[in-house]
């Protein structure tokens, strides 16, 4: 009996037809594909930190000794210790394999087979994506031309059975952050608000503080982008303390690792070399800025993140992507329906700027001559 006509009968017909989340390379497949070492690699598409971890994190993975021992499932001394980072008491906090899985959690915990999920794009693809594997059923209101939100138009989804809504702040990939009010407005509809905040520390803009007023807020948070922990994958997040009660009881019991859990305890201890890590990112997020306007074939946007999203002007963003991989440098590219014809780039060190900048003005002067 072929797969075809045996257990593939039994998978959910929807799951076949859907295409898989398109994640970013590792940098092993990079440097095969550009031909280079390793360490010659400007990786700029994950929006990782370049300066990675705190410098405490290696040696304390090296001298933990316990690593033949499950890890705490509740995860209590990380939960006490971002008690004071976070400002609310460790009964509102949960931890998860990087923030993505409490994003699945809270769809699972939610979501029926067709019930409605705002997703406001252009966005970050892992809400869609886990809505359809769920189940659920997308509610899609378009950002408008300045990447702002519909808020007529998300309003009037609020109105059309939808559950939940998730907002990144700043938003991936186009770096501005949703105000306030909108979110408190939002909240006065009943339904649950997601505030994903993976890119709070670069922005300094959060609504942690509201979570405790408000039964239906959520807000999200990772290590992969500020603290450098991309590749352990442990984030958390802020949940009315009954919703955090029902999002324990429903994840696996040891769900983030001890080796995430040792590395997040330390970031947490080394806050004044982090922030000096994030204060360096902002400032080139300034220049990164400037260095691309100059260049007159890239727009780009103003962000409170650690990346910067551009129009491409005059030349083809595919043809540009493609030169820059040749030459060793990777960014993401864009050519959907909302992001037409665009590129976005990590923030980096100096010499990663200085580095694109180069490529750039050689790929584009090729470009014109094509």
């Amino acid at each position: 009996m072929s797969f075809e006509s045996g257990v593939e009968r039994l998978v959910r017909p929807e799951l076949l037809a859907m295409e898989g989340y398109a994640a970013v390379e590792p940098m092993e497949v990079l440097s095969q594909y550009a031909g280079i070492p390793v360490e010659e690699v400007v990786k700029l598409d994950g929006n990782e930190n370049p300066y990675g971890p705190s410098p405490r994190v290696g040696p304390a993975l090296a001298s933990y000794p316990y690593y033949h021992i499950y890890p705490d499932p509740t995860h209590r001394q990380l939960r006490r210790a971002l008690e004071g980072y976070v400002g609310l008491d460790a009964s509102h906090l949960v931890v998860g394999s990087g923030s993505d899985e409490l994003i699945d959690l809270i769809m699972r915990l939610f979501l029926r087979p067709g019930d409605g999920v705002i997703n406001c794009p252009p966005t970050f693809p892992i809400y869609p994506f886990k809505a359809n594997v769920c189940g659920g059923r997308l509610l899609e209101v378009p950002r408008d031309t300045s990447h702002g939100l519909d808020f007529a138009g998300v309003k009037r989804a609020c109105q059309e059975g939808a559950k939940l809504i998730f907002l990144a702040s700043p938003n991936n990939p186009t770096g501005n952050v949703v105000p306030e009010a909108q979110v408190r407005e939002l909240l006065e509809t009943g339904i649950v608000v997601v505030v994903d905040e993976a890119y709070y520390e670069f922005s300094g803009i959060t609504v942690a503080p509201l979570v405790p007023h408000f039964h239906n807020l959520i807000v999200l948070r990772s290590f992969s982008k500020w603290a450098g922990l991309a590749g352990l994958r442990v984030g958390y997040g802020v949940f009315p303390p009954k919703l955090a009660e029902l999002i324990m009881k429903i994840k696996l019991p040891y769900n983030v690792n001890i080796a995430a859990q040792v590395a997040a305890l330390e970031s947490l201890a080394d806050l004044e070399y982090l922030q000096g890590t994030i204060k360096a990112l902002v400032a080139e997020r300034s220049r990164l800025f400037a260095k691309l306007g100059e260049l007159g074939f890239l727009k780009p946007y103003p962000s409170q993140a650690n990346f910067i999203l551009c129009d491409v002007t005059g030349k083809e963003a595919k043809s540009l992507h493609r030169g820059l991989r040749e030459r060793g440098i990777f960014i993401r590219y864009y050519d959907t329906p909302l992001l037409r014809n665009c590129l976005r780039v990590s923030v980096g060190k100096p010499e990663h700027t200085d580095a694109l900048i180069a490529a750039l003005k050689e790929v584009g002067a090729e470009n014109d001559r094509a």
